[in-house]
């Protein structure tokens, strides 16, 4: 699990500059801050070329990494926190097998290795936040025994912060963070109940900073889908299957759409009647036919392409015309699909709204709150034909509530959803109250 796990340009070059830079260490055994023995200890390291640190370590490598935690968690100067950061992830650099040096560092003392680093990471300065964000992310991964919660959820707190900022060495280094921990059963569910980190990575997503960035936002996504409560949940939150489909159009890059086809893999096989509906609306089975006639050099694409495709196309057959109405109903996306101006469509199933105490006008009736105008308009205007077809619709619609939004939405900005709503409202009030 190496230092490199996290790389950054930015944590690159400051780590070449502190490496250089004096830290005043002989005043702060002056302050009694640091004993003798951890005076001779540093300066016996600090600023030494990287052949001779090693030597020093191959030797005496736990004694270094309890000096470095030790010293981390006294001394406060910006300064001496980057200097000693650097020489945390120096020690880790290329040499996995010391991971357990200061991992096992909580045998000397239970506030080490975290506490310091749990401090440090909501340091003002961003070398010694991402840094020691990087040196977390190493330690944490690579624990045999299930993370602690005091340990991981501060952690998964910053990194929410991060990746929903606006400065990309912060959302770089927090993505590449979240991919390495997601690794882990117990990081994905503690990632997915903590507010905020997947609207981040959505919002990035939106935002199209590249495919590297993609490729490492959609990884997180997929490793997330592998969790059944995610899986089943992630669209219906954050209406991911349409953007991911859109990233994949646009995408030149093989491992993009590799790791795409994988998380609708992981989303149709851990949550079929989640994801299914909103896939074949969002025009998944074209777009995945398309996918099957291409060359991959990988063929895993292929396989799971496949998969995706056989599973659409089974729901797809099966589909009556009710069904797309309710596949399309139930991913919130509504358009101009024939069925919504057909009367025979309407005469024909209308009441079939009102079966399982109406469970699917309640999935309909509050898409009359929807911030798309064209959601707006198509779904006031099946209230309006609901209402013409369905002779009892006028009280259920009123008992509802949905009555009052209808009239609501004659006064909106958008000319379609005015007139969709209009003549709704008419059938709303020309129809007799049948309440029998």
């Amino acid at each position: 699990m190496s230092v490199s796990l996290v790389s950054n340009a930015y944590l690159d070059e400051n780590s070449a500059k502190i490496r250089s830079k004096p830290v005043p260490w002989e005043g702060y055994q002056r302050a009694e801050l640091v004993t003798s023995e951890e005076l001779a200890l540093i300066k016996k390291i600090d600023r030494q070329p990287r052949a001779k640190a090693e030597s020093i370590l191959v030797s005496d490598g736990q004694t270094y990494a309890l000096l470095y935690l030790r010293l981390l968690k006294k001394l406060q100067r910006v300064d001496t926190m980057q200097c000693l950061l650097v020489l945390i992830a120096d020690a880790l650099l290329d040499h996995d097998e010391r991971i357990p040096l200061f991992t096992r560092a909580a045998q000397s003392d239970p506030d080490l290795p975290y506490l310091p680093l749990l401090r440090t990471i909501e340091a003002q300065d961003e070398f010694v936040q991402l840094k020691s964000a990087q040196i977390l992310t190493i330690l944490l991964s690579s624990e045999s025994t299930p993370l602690q919660h005091q340990h991981l959820q501060p952690f998964l707190k910053v990194l929410a912060s991060l990746v929903q900022g606006q400065y990309p060495n912060k959302r770089d280094v927090a993505v590449q963070c979240l991919e390495a921990l997601l690794a882990r059963p117990e990081c994905r569910k503690a990632v997915w109940a903590t507010p905020g980190i997947i609207a981040g990575l959505v919002e990035v997503l939106r935002h199209k900073l590249g495919p590297q960035m993609n490729y490492q936002v959609i990884f997180c996504l997929w490793l997330l889908s592998f969790e059944q409560e995610v899986a089943a949940q992630i669209n219906k939150k954050f209406d991911i299957i349409p953007l991911l489909i859109s990233v994949a159009q646009a995408a030149a890059k093989e491992k993009v759409i590799r790791v795409i086809v994988a998380t609708f893999r992981n989303l149709i096989a851990k949550a079929p009647s989640a994801n299914l509906p909103a896939m074949l609306v969002t025009q998944l089975l074209p777009f995945s036919k398309n996918l099957s006639a291409r060359k991959f050099s990988d063929e895993d694409i292929l396989e799971d392409v496949q998969f995706v495709r056989d599973e659409l196309e089974r729901n797809f057959e099966s589909l009556t015309t009710y069904d797309e109405y309710i596949s399309e109903l139930s991913s919130g996306r509504l358009s101009w699909t024939p069925v919504h101006e057909s009367d025979d469509f309407w005469r024909e199933n209308a009441a079939k709204l009102n079966e399982k105490d109406y469970a699917h006008l309640k999935v309909l009736i509050p898409l009359l709150g929807a911030d798309d105008p064209l959601v707006l308009a198509v779904a006031v205007h099946d209230l309006g034909q609901y209402v013409k077809h369905y002779e009892r619709g006028k009280k259920v619609i009123t008992d509802l509530g949905a009555k009052a939004r209808a009239m609501e939405l004659m006064t909106h900005s958008n000319p379609d959803v005015r007139y969709h709503a209009l003549v709704a409202v008419q059938h709303l009030v020309s129809h007799p109250w049948v309440t029998a």
